[in-house]
């Protein structure tokens, strides 16, 4: 018997392409438009039921004919190794084989948000990428990306679903732990940094695809609000700033990024059609495709066809701007805009109908899963889809990328104030909040009351308002000022003692009188407790500038434009601000 060409590696990866979908059925070739959300049990068995999924595991695969899909969750190395090996098992029983592309959202670092990113768990643990912005060192990123391009290999992963190139420039936004901060040109270095380190010199077997997203930058939303939610679908550009939110889409797509997630939001008082950009033809054919030349794969952003549960509570598609279409109606849309995949959508039955009734031509389905095919092969999944769970024990979270991680904590750290606090000597009295007891006493004497301590040691995180939602109380949100009373008490404390506080800067905080007080203010960006008091007591270099600047007040806040790097009023710390602890002098300075 004839081995089908498709399944000989000699043979170009474009003849190999044509010759799978040449054998193809309809039914095939929708199943690779949709890339869905999958969970794992514990052992690395496949789910068959979950929170966020509609079908069982092994239906998605054998009867929906899917072949992508992102993994939610934790498991120990060699759980998630033996459990892509067996959705690779699945996928080979069925008709034509098609190996199965295992995604992920970012997993090395301290955010826990199940709509975002996952904490680092087993994996090496890293600052989120706002702390590799505050260093700024585009060689640290690529080595960053390299550690994560083994990790994710070694457990069977093939796509980043990041980096997250947004740019930061509403303070309100809950998603900018996730960005290089708001500079575009720092953004556009360290975004292709994140690439090169994925992908390599070229899309090959020893690389992961970069998922870059949100196109065309999600940073300008209006009042700060996220558009996973129907309060946040706007998006608007007061400031003129549409083309800068581009320049770190430009960088990425330069050093080759294989596929770019465009976000929910919908364009406000534009020159753009409003409607979310996985439907709109402006911004996906016009501006990507045409003007910045992109011919890879586009992915919308989760759930944009139908409405879910999420963690038990009801959800709407984030179909902004089409809300009025029907499901049918809205894929339709989205595939005339230039979207070749679905992601976290799982109804194929739905690109099927419309083929049969002539509203998408079969022709323009095959356009996409060339795209989605093309890539398979050219990561070398049809040779090699397995993963070794030996090796992923051994790799994940190995020594020398545990050492890099937490090197980079320390760097990415950033001295805001210091009168003459820092760096501590000897074995001071330490009073702590937010910090660990047990790791203190081995840099101090830990004491319970204030009053017997040298030095205090408060961490911080910064202040959002508590949304309802079970799933949306996970994105931090509105003010970013502390409360009234939770000021009381820190100020209470910083006048009590010498105190340093270390801020943990998910967002940009409003702490003016914190920062007047303070005898040292800090800020980290996911940092361990042993990272900040190393740097306390000089046994590392805290080497961290302002990814953003810090407001003054909501007032400066709300006053801002949306598109506009660092607009706030009078800030209190401003964009690049960093103190040098080992500077002569520098100690007392601000």
């Amino acid at each position: 018997m004839t081995t089908p060409a498709y399944r000989d590696p000699s043979r170009p990866v474009d003849e190999r392409v044509e010759d799978l979908l040449s054998r193809m059925t309809l039914e095939e070739k929708a199943g690779q438009l949709f890339h869905t959300m999958l969970t794992m049990n514990p052992d690395g068995t496949v789910a068959e039921e979950g929170p966020f999924l509609r079908y069982g595991t092994t239906e998605l695969v054998r009867d929906r004919q899917l072949t992508h899909f992102n993994l939610l969750g934790q498991g120990s190395p060699r759980a998630m190794a033996r459990w892509a090996n067996r959705m690779q098992e699945l996928a080979a029983d069925t008709r034509l084989g098609i190996p199965v592309t295992l995604s992920t959202d970012p997993r090395h670092a301290f955010t826990d948000n199940p709509g975002a990113s996952f904490n680092s768990g087993a994996f090496s643990a890293w600052p989120e990428p706002l702390g590799l912005a505050a260093i700024g060192d585009a060689e640290l990123v690529e080595r960053f990306a390299d550690t994560v391009r083994r990790e994710y290999l070694a457990v069977g992963f093939r796509v980043a679903l990041h980096p997250q190139i947004d740019l930061a420039t509403e303070p309100r936004w809950s998603r900018q732990s996730g960005t290089f901060g708001s500079s575009a040109q720092a953004g556009g270095e360290l975004a292709a940094a994140y690439v090169r380190g994925l992908q390599g010199p070229g899309l090959g077997p020893d690389s992961v695809a970069a998922m870059v997203k949100h196109f065309p930058g999600g940073g300008p939303q209006k009042d700060g609000e996220d558009p996973h939610f129907p309060h946040g679908k706007e998006q608007v550009y007061p400031g003129g700033m549409r083309d800068y939110h581009l320049a770190p889409f430009k960088a990425a797509i330069d050093a080759g990024c294989s596929q770019i997630m465009p976000y929910y939001g919908q364009p406000v008082g534009t020159d753009w059609e409003e409607v979310g950009f996985g439907f709109n033809k402006d911004v996906l054919t016009g501006l990507l495709r045409e003007r910045l030349g992109f011919d890879g794969i586009i992915c919308t952003d989760w759930g944009l066809l139908t409405d879910a549960e999420i963690m038990g509570e009801p959800a709407e598609a984030r179909a902004w701007g089409v809300e009025h279409l029907t499901v049918a109606e809205r894929a339709a849309k989205a595939l005339d805009a230039g979207t070749d995949q679905f992601g976290g959508e799982q109804c194929p039955e739905v690109i099927v109908e419309l083929v049969r009734s002539g509203r998408i031509s079969e022709e323009r389905v095959d356009v996409s899963v060339r795209r989605l095919l093309r890539e398979k092969f050219v990561l070398g999944l049809f040779e090699n889809p397995y993963a070794d769970p030996d090796r992923a024990e051994e790799t994940v979270g190995a020594p020398e990328f545990t050492a890099l991680g937490e090197a980079a904590q320390r760097r990415s750290l950033t001295v805001l104030t210091n009168h003459d606090l820092l760096p501590l000597a000897g074995r001071p009295n330490l009073y702590v909040q937010g910090v660990s007891e047990r790791e203190a006493a081995a840099y101090g004497n830990v004491v319970a009351d204030p009053a017997d301590a040298d030095v205090a040691v408060l961490r911080l995180r910064t202040p959002y308002e508590q949304r309802s939602g079970t799933f949306e109380s996970f994105f931090h949100a509105g003010s970013l000022a502390f409360p009234d009373d939770e000021l009381k008490e820190i100020l209470r404390l910083l006048q009590a003692v010498p105190t340093l506080v270390c801020v943990n800067l998910e967002r940009p905080a409003v702490l003016p009188e914190i920062a007047e007080q303070a005898a040292a203010l800090v800020a980290d960006y996911g940092a361990s407790d042993a990272a900040l008091l190393d740097v306390a007591f000089g046994r590392a270099r805290a080497e961290g500038r302002l990814p953003f600047e810090l407001p003054r007040s909501m007032a400066a806040v709300a006053a801002s434009r949306p598109d506009v790097p660092n607009d706030t009023e009078d800030p209190v710390f401003p964009y690049g601000h960093g103190v040098d602890l080992h500077r002569a002098g520098s100690a007392g300075q601000e």
